[in-house]
C-alpha cells in the first residue's frame, strides 16, 4: 500500500515538472519567434539599378523599409553613408535588399561582357575577321595565342639584323605571344544588319569582323599594332592548361 501511495507521487510529479518544461520551451519559443520578427531597417530596392552606377545615384532607386530580422540576410545596409565612392558590381533588381557586397570601388567594377585589366597592362582594340579569331566565338576573359603573319614584296636581305630564321623569305608566320587575356569583344557596326557595337559574348560577333581588344604591356602593343598595319593578326584560343613548346617561324621551307 505505501509503495502503491509513493508511486503516485512520484508519476504526480513527473507530471508536473513535464509541465512546466513545455510550457517554459513554449515560451522559450515565442520570445524567439518574436526576436525573429522584430522589424529591422534596411535599404531596399524599388526599381532596376543597372551595374556601376554610383552611390551617390542611387537615393531615387532605394527606400528604407522595415523588415523582420529574421528575414534580413548579414551585410544588408541601413545606410549608405559608409559606401561613399562605391558603384554597383551588378544590376540590382526590384524587391530585393541592398548589401554591401552588391558595391565596390569603382576602380574594381567592369562593364558587362568585359574582363579586368591586369595591374601594369593596357588595352588595344583590332578589328578581326571571324577566321582570325576563333570564329567570333571569343569572349572576355578568354586567354589567346597571338601569331603575327607577314608576305613581303622582297625577301629579307640575308644581312638583315632579324631572326635568322626569316632571312631569304617573303612570308613568314610567327606565335609571338601566349595566353593573352581579351578584354572585350565587340560586334563590328553592320558586320550582323547595322546593329550597333556593344559588348558582346562572343558567339554573336561570328556573322561579321569584330573588335577585339587585348590586355598587353606597352611593348606588346607597340609590336601588335605594327603587325596590324603591315601584316596581321591571328588568334588561338589558348586556356591557362594549353601547352607551349615553343614553335619555330614558320616559313616555306619549315612548313615543308
Amino acid at each position: 500500500m505505501k509503495a502503491r501511495v509513493l508511486g503516485g507521487i512520484a508519476a504526480a510529479l513527473l507530471a508536473v515538472i513535464g509541465t512546466v518544461l513545455l510550457v517554459i520551451y513554449v515560451q522559450n519559443a515565442d520570445r524567439r519567434a518574436a526576436a525573429g520578427m522584430q522589424p529591422v531597417d534596411v535599404l531596399v530596392v524599388q526599381k532596376r539599378i543597372p551595374a556601376g552606377t554610383p552611390v551617390a545615384e542611387l537615393g531615387k532607386s532605394v527606400k528604407v523599409e522595415s523588415v523582420p530580422s529574421a528575414a534580413v540576410p548579414a551585410g544588408a545596409l541601413a545606410a549608405l553613408t559608409d559606401q561613399k565612392g562605391k558603384v554597383t558590381a551588378v544590376e540590382l533588381q526590384p524587391g530585393e535588399q541592398l548589401l554591401t557586397s552588391r558595391l565596390v570601388n569603382r576602380n574594381a567594377a567592369t562593364e558587362p561582357g568585359t574582363a579586368a585589366v591586369p595591374e601594369g597592362k593596357q588595352e588595344v582594340t583590332f578589328l578581326l575577321e571571324p577566321e582570325r579569331m576563333m570564329g567570333g566565338r571569343l569572349a572576355a576573359g578568354d586567354t589567346v595565342g597571338v601569331f603575327l603573319s607577314f608576305k613581303t614584296d622582297d625577301s629579307v636581305p640575308s644581312n638583315a639584323a632579324v631572326n635568322p630564321q626569316l632571312r631569304g623569305f617573303k612570308e613568314f608566320t610567327d606565335m609571338k605571344f601566349h595566353k593573352v587575356l581579351v578584354t572585350s569583344v565587340q560586334q563590328s557596326p553592320g558586320a550582323a544588319g547595322n546593329k550597333p557595337a556593344g559588348p558582346q559574348q562572343g558567339a554573336a560577333a561570328s556573322s561579321g569582323a569584330a573588335f577585339v581588344t587585348l590586355a598587353v604591356t606597352d611593348k606588346e602593343a607597340s609590336q601588335l599594332v605594327f603587325a596590324a598595319e603591315f601584316g596581321k593578326l591571328w588568334l588561338s584560343k589558348e586556356p591557362s592548361t594549353a601547352t607551349e613548346s615553343n614553335p619555330p617561324v614558320s616559313t616555306l621551307a619549315e612548313v615543308f
